[in-house]
């Protein structure tokens, strides 16, 4: 390696083969250089310290690099690493069930094993779709909400409802409709146009983000109105696919956000936080009921998905010791902590003149700013660099600004991501 090479900053060694994720590289050609991650902060290659505030992408819950979660998978390495999960089994995948189930929805029974958030909901389209083919029906529409995000591969690229990501894929896509976010406003009318749509009987099941809409920008809605569609919908045998991809495992304050429902899903997506960032992996889980359609003596009736990594035995040994941690009184009482310290800073900043809108349910929590801005447009470019000028790392949907930070967030490093909120709406 030449002297040149040696000094030469991963920014700049970055941009001679990398294609980067949700980027336009002719506008935003340099990517930060990250090094090293520890708890909730993350360092670049120059030495700086960031405070993660969105968990990288909701899923290091448990913080990055935790002790705890890095020991056992280190422990799993040195036995088995992977192996197919067609035609064999091992203790990893079989003890993650098991564990699993103890906090899923009491009529969770089956766990399918893919690869990743996109994956998970994909499979769940899957299962809808094919539930009705086998039991000889002929329901091929599937229903989601308007502005839904479910994934980037086709079946859950369809179902979604942000045409920033789907534009150029529009034509290749599943037969979906969509309806709005159920309201107080809108709620009695929704029902009435459900009922009457629900006589064409083709409808196959309904995919939802459960009161968290999180790529739309954290926009929630009410459990007691979405308990009122998803009743309808199950009384006229539409499965019932609940995402909880972002919502799961602890954010909204209970497990998952289907908790707070009293009518429950047919089918959850799981994914992010499932494995504590640490190791991919998805997770599609469904009723003894869905099951029970793919069961029989005629093979082609089986769900024919697979993944190379399907149950990786690392992935699951993440996910184990993640499940462990997330059920220990330490992370609920600091669950419980952050979301305390969200309302203390929701009341000192809601009624400011620049913040139009702010909400909260568990650690989740966001504020709308009084200004229009594009989604990825130069003022949110602006306010990025902001944020990450202030040693926080926090990405703005449009000019919406959001915290999603790692239960094991201190007092100290909460309150750096509140400052430079605050210094964002002039308030320091």
């Amino acid at each position: 390696m030449s002297d040149s090479e040696a000094v030469e900053k991963l920014s700049e060694r970055d941009k001679k083969h990398l294609w980067h994720p949700l980027t336009q590289h002719k506008t935003h050609s340099t990517m930060l250089g990250i090094t090293k991650a520890q708890g909730a902060l993350l360092y670049d290659e120059d030495g700086k310290e960031y405070v993660d505030g969105i968990s990288s992408w909701y899923s290091c819950m448990y913080g990055h690099c935790n002790p705890f979660i890095l020991e056992r998978v280190m422990e799993q390495m040195q036995s088995l690493d992977q192996v197919v999960f067609s035609g064999f089994t091992h203790e990893p995948a079989v003890k993650l069930s098991e564990e699993l189930i103890k906090i899923l929805p009491e009529n969770q029974e089956k766990l399918f094993f893919s690869d990743n958030g996109s994956t998970s909901t994909e499979v769940g389209i899957k299962m809808a779709l094919q539930y009705h083919f086998n039991k000889g029906g002929k329901r091929n529409v599937m229903l989601a909400f308007e502005e839904g995000f479910h994934g980037d591969t086709f079946g859950a690229m369809s179902v979604s409802g942000l045409s920033v990501y789907n534009g150029p894929f529009e034509d290749f896509f599943i037969e979906v409709e969509r309806i709005p976010v159920p309201t107080s406003e809108n709620i009695e009318p929704l029902l009435k146009q459900l009922k009457k749509r629900m006589k064409k009987n083709n409808i196959a099941g309904f995919i939802y983000e459960p009161l968290v809409q999180g790529a739309a920008a954290m926009k929630m809605h009410c459990a007691e109105h979405l308990e009122k569609v998803l009743s309808l919908l199950k009384e006229h045998g539409v499965l019932l696919i609940a995402d909880e991809v972002m919502t799961g495992f602890g954010k909204t304050g209970r497990y998952f956000a289907s908790d707070y429902l009293e009518t429950k899903p047919d089918i959850m997506c799981l994914s992010k936080a499932l494995t504590a960032g640490l190791i991919p992996m998805g997770l599609t889980t469904c009723s003894e009921e869905v099951y029970m359609a793919f069961y029989s003596d005629d093979v082609t009736k089986g769900l024919f998905h697979g993944h190379t990594y399907t149950a990786n035995p690392l992935a699951c040994t993440a996910a184990l010791a993640a499940l462990e941690l997330l059920q220990t009184d330490a992370i609920q009482q600091n669950i419980q902590e952050i979301s305390a310290w969200h309302r203390e800073f929701d009341e000192e900043i809601k009624q400011h003149p620049q913040v139009a809108n702010t909400r909260q349910l568990g650690v989740i929590y966001a504020l709308d700013l009084n200004v229009q801005m594009e989604r990825y447009g130069n003022l949110r470019d602006k306010l990025f660099k902001h944020f990450m000028n202030h040693g926080v790392f926090l990405r703005p949907l449009g000019n919406t600004i959001y915290i999603l930070a790692p239960y094991v967030t201190t007092k100290p490093q909460m309150e750096r991501i509140y400052s430079a909120i605050r210094s964002v709406v002039g308030l320091v």
